[in-house]
């Protein structure tokens, strides 16, 4: 291999996860057994998504995932489970303007499934169909996140 291909592999960009792990898990199941009987109607289902990223160098970053699940039955709870699913990735060799896209579609992107899973187990190991959240769009979570950001940033402006 010659210098110059070495410079090239040495700033190609690369992604990796180095860890993955839980940081926070919670599942209530507070009208048990009762909230186990058979039901008429499906449940009312509200899942809300966050993503944050936070720097522990120069190359390496924390994303956490946080899923919440909760599940009605009119003004009844069913269930809710909250999940902090954590990755550490180590990015390096993307320009500059890539990084935020990388960090809060990508990562998140590749942490889903098992946060996913997680979810899925408890709902079926709380006496529940397993909860299979639908595949999330984080590109459209992000643009939207960035254009709020710009209209904080023109109302604190002004």
């Amino acid at each position: 291999m010659t210098d110059a291909a070495t410079e090239n592999n040495a700033a190609s960009p690369s992604l990796n996860i180095l860890a993955q792990y839980v940081k926070d898990f919670s599942f209530e199941n507070p009208g048990a057994p009762r909230s186990l009987q058979a039901r008429d109607k499906a449940p009312a289902i509200n899942i809300s998504v966050n993503v944050n990223a936070n720097p522990l160098s120069e190359t390496d970053f924390d994303v956490i995932l946080s899923l919440n699940a909760e599940a009605k039955d009119g003004d009844k709870m069913l269930f809710n489970a909250e999940l902090a699913y954590g990755g550490v990735f180590r990015v390096a060799g993307f320009p500059q303007e890539h990084m935020l896209p990388v960090l809060f579609i990508e990562c998140p992107r590749l942490l889903f499934p098992f946060a996913r899973q997680i979810i899925a187990d408890a709902t079926r190991n709380g006496g529940f169909p397993p909860l299979m959240i639908d595949p999330i769009d984080f590109a459209q979570m992000f643009t939207q996140r960035m254009a709020e950001e710009q209209v904080k940033a023109k109302v604190n402006a002004n």
